[in-house]
């Protein structure tokens, strides 16, 4: 079992589970809208590469027991609505654990992101897994950072990471 994820637990509306090499298709639409990585810059402007990019990343980390990405399913359809989850990560030669979180366009507005977000909050807090938590988000993506602000985590602090100037939201346990 990988760590930090989150495999089997639920929200209210949601059901985790590891990320499988068959939701690559069901999660491509989130590529293929160019507000999805609006914020972002160094991404591959392939939909499909991008895709397999960000799901070789989560497998990667599933291996190398650096948390990863889970599937956020509706529990009453069963249907893919995004990805979330705790993620080691280094920022500023500093190892962090990121809540991460992505939703699928046509689940946005819909408060998923927090609701997946806490989630990984109260677990991680709960085995102890860190004694602070940090979500990295782009400085221009403001609906990122209104669910980070509504998670509970302030504005800590603001550099680049991966050639993206970004502020580091964080909340203690």
């Amino acid at each position: 079992m990988s760590a930090y994820l989150l495999t089997s637990e639920e929200s209210e509306r949601l059901l985790f589970k590891k990320v499988q090499p068959a939701d690559f298709e069901k999660w491509l639409p989130f590529h293929k809208e160019p507000l999805s990585s609006q914020y972002w810059s160094g991404l591959p402007k392939d939909p499909k590469v991008a895709c397999q990019k960000q799901f070789d990343r989560i497998f990667e980390r599933y291996n190398e027991n650096l948390g990863g990405m889970n599937a956020l399913f509706l529990k009453n359809t069963n249907t893919l609505v995004g990805l979330c989850g705790l993620l080691v990560q280094q920022v500023d030669d500093k190892q962090e654990l990121e809540i991460g979180y992505s939703i699928l366009p046509k689940f946005w507005r819909q408060g998923f992101a927090f609701e997946a977000a806490e989630k990984c909050k109260l677990v991680a807090f709960e085995k102890q897994w860190a004694k602070s938590l940090i979500s990295i988000i782009q400085i221009n993506n403001i609906p990122s950072q209104k669910t980070a602000l509504k998670n509970g985590m302030f504005l800590d602090f603001t550099t680049t990471y991966h050639n993206n100037e970004v502020h580091i939201f964080r909340i203690h346990a």
